[in-house]
């Protein structure tokens, strides 16, 4: 059984130091770590890729935290200091990729970096980043799943409760999940493909877009506070189109590598 012990690592009067937060720059820069590794062995500048990062990830928060702000705009409508309290959580994944991995493109593309391989560099360390940064959901009490009674179950305070099912204690701990999937990706990118597809530009990036949309897809028909587009969840829809988008892109790509070389 899990039991939060509270979102907050440290707290002195009105400072205070929350898990949400220490749980994201630890990810970050232990995939920057990881990334800059990866950069001197390819060959590649480890500094021109910090540049990448630190842009991708600034305009990702804030892609993360749009996405998530519109698709609960009935409450930050009323409230909108609430949009900037980033640190009691509220960021999605989804939007977080797609504008920090845009911003990523149009630095590249700017500076005339190898974009493809810049972002295969940089892959491994996402899902390693999310098995980490979705342990803050724990210590916050949100993005649970449905009321369980596993023997891993976890139990959510009254407060934090949805109204309809305040008579449960216990529910999936959706977190844990997501944890460990993006967790076996990561060791399945880094350990078994990163070296096998270098020579592909892109090929690394298209395998953990679609291994992390498979795990993310069946983790969201559990949660119980998922993004919605009108009867059907947002994330399980995006899933599915980010699979469809790398089994298209890897088949490309092994047919553009297949090609005679003139």
């Amino acid at each position: 059984m899990f039991v939060s012990p509270g979102p907050f690592v440290l707290q002195i009067g009105p400072l205070a130091v929350r898990w949400y937060g220490l749980l994201f720059a630890i990810a970050v820069l232990l995939g920057t770590w990881l990334a800059q590794r990866e950069a001197i062995r390819r060959g590649e500048d480890p500094d021109q890729l910090l540049n990448v990062i630190v842009f991708g990830v600034m305009i990702g928060l804030i892609g993360a935290r749009l996405y998530y702000v519109l698709f609960n705009w009935g409450y930050y409508g009323s409230r909108p200091l609430k949009i900037l309290a980033v640190w009691e959580g509220g960021l999605a994944i989804h939007g977080g990729l797609l504008a920090g991995g845009l911003a990523a493109v149009i630095y590249s593309v700017r500076k005339k970096l190898p974009v493809l391989t810049y972002l295969d560099i940089m892959a491994p360390s996402a899902p390693l980043g999310q098995a980490i940064g979705r342990w803050g959901n724990f210590f916050n009490q949100e993005a649970f799943g449905v009321p369980t009674d596993l023997p891993w179950k976890l139990y959510i305070e009254p407060s934090h409760r949805p109204p309809d099912l305040a008579a449960y204690e216990y529910f999936h701990p959706t977190f844990l999940y997501e944890s460990l999937w993006n967790l076996l990706v990561f060791t399945i990118l880094y350990f078994a493909l990163r070296r096998r597809l270098e020579r592909i530009p892109g090929a690394l990036l298209l395998c953990y877009i679609g291994l992390y949309s498979v795990g993310r897809f069946f983790v969201e028909g559990l949660r119980i506070d998922s993004l919605m587009l009108g009867p059907v969840r947002a994330a399980q829809v995006m899933s599915l189109m980010l699979i469809a988008l790398s089994l298209i892109g890897l088949a490309w790509l092994s047919a553009v590598a297949k090609r005679p070389r003139s």
